[in-house]
């Protein structure tokens, strides 16, 4: 029990009195406490003997870092260089490719018949008594020519130029709608955009120019005169596809077009004639044309028979029918289903190119 002086608790740890100390065992001799005696130095012992507070850093090494700047800067330039010299030349690349798309030049000649066209009720016996006998039915008769790749165009890229021109082929002259119907965007949208105003002057503005001729474009019967007897319309023809330059394909088509044809508004048994288009189209690709599924036509050499060569047959073509004649003779006489020749402005058609009943 502790004395009347000691606080409840008891004495605290440490204080006179209390318990043991922990230090009070500990004896420090004079030789320890003279070593660790303070000294304060100079200022002059400052500047020069003592070690500075502040540490200077030695400076940072930028050689390797203006290396790998230096590096990325020619890489840079390297690529950018490589980039422009690919623009300007690269081998598929041509200094025409901005260039507008050319006009069509277009040729339109009417054939006139020498005497009476011939007609008969039965299409099949016409066609069996014609030049057309072999001729086969609609796109059938615009079959892909063998083709391989170019210097500057793969298999790829001439297979579908052909394919182009031969839809092009099929839809302006073996399409009803187009035919008889006065329907023209399923050809418009195969041409190249730049020719799409030329294209819509000639059907607004027709005129027998050589650039303004719907009939240049395409097959076009006038429907109050006539209409089709038979819709298997009979074609021959043939087509090849070249390279004029490391940019552009061409592809030329000639083909023959016979058409049975009845007067419009006559019965079913009312007799029939043919009706013969020779078309000699040649179309142009660049490469944009050849991914859009589209073509220039830039030329379109027509021949056309039995016409009259008083009708005007830039519009549309008005043919003469069965027992009907010419008003007016030709100067020469013109076979469409032959080749390598040059018709007049207005021709005849020679007696081998009628069926022969």
């Amino acid at each position: 029990m502790g004395g009347p002086s000691d606080p409840p608790e008891g004495t605290p740890e440490g204080a006179p009195g209390g318990g043991e100390d922990e230090y009070r065992s500990v004896v420090f001799d004079e030789s320890f406490v003279r070593a660790a005696r303070l000294q304060e130095y100079s200022a002059e012992q400052r500047i020069t003997d003592h070690a500075p507070a502040v540490r200077r850093r030695p400076p940072m090494r930028r050689s390797g870092l203006s290396r790998q700047a230096l590096i990325l800067v020619l890489l840079i330039a390297v690529a950018f260089g490589t980039a422009v010299y690919m623009g300007v030349r690269h081998p598929y690349r041509s200094p025409a490719a901005d260039e507008p798309a050319e006009p069509l030049r277009m040729t339109v000649i009417p054939l006139a018949p020498q005497g009476e066209v011939p007609g008969t009720t039965d299409v099949e016996r016409l066609y069996a008594h014609s030049p057309a006998a072999q001729f086969r039915p609609g796109a059938e008769g615009v079959p892909l020519p063998a083709s391989r790749r170019t210097a500057h165009f793969s298999d790829g890229q001439v297979v579908s130029a052909l394919l182009t021109a031969k839809d092009y082929l099929v839809r302006s002259a073996l399409d009803p709608g187009v035919l008889t119907g006065g329907e023209i965007r399923p050809v418009r949208t195969l041409l190249d955009s730049g020719q799409l105003d030329q294209f819509d002057q000639s059907f607004d503005r027709p005129t027998a120019d050589g650039r303004h001729a719907p009939t240049g474009w395409l097959v076009r019967f006038d429907p109050a005169r006539v209409r089709l007897a038979d819709r298997e319309i009979r074609v021959q023809g043939t087509m090849q596809a070249a390279e004029t330059d490391s940019a552009t394909l061409e592809v030329t088509t000639d083909h023959t077009f016979v058409y049975a044809l009845r007067p419009a508004g006559a019965e079913r048994d009312a007799e029939a004639s043919l009706f013969t288009v020779r078309r000699e189209l040649h179309f142009r690709f660049d490469r944009d044309d050849l991914r859009l599924h589209q073509a220039e036509l830039v030329v379109a050499h027509v021949q056309a028979g039995p016409l009259s060569c008083a009708e005007d047959s830039a519009a549309r073509l008005r043919p003469l029918l069965a027992g009907q004649t010419a008003k007016e003779t030709a100067p020469a006489g013109t076979d469409p289903y032959a080749t390598g020749s040059t018709p007049a402005l207005c021709g005849s058609l020679a007696p081998g190119a009628q069926p022969k009943l």
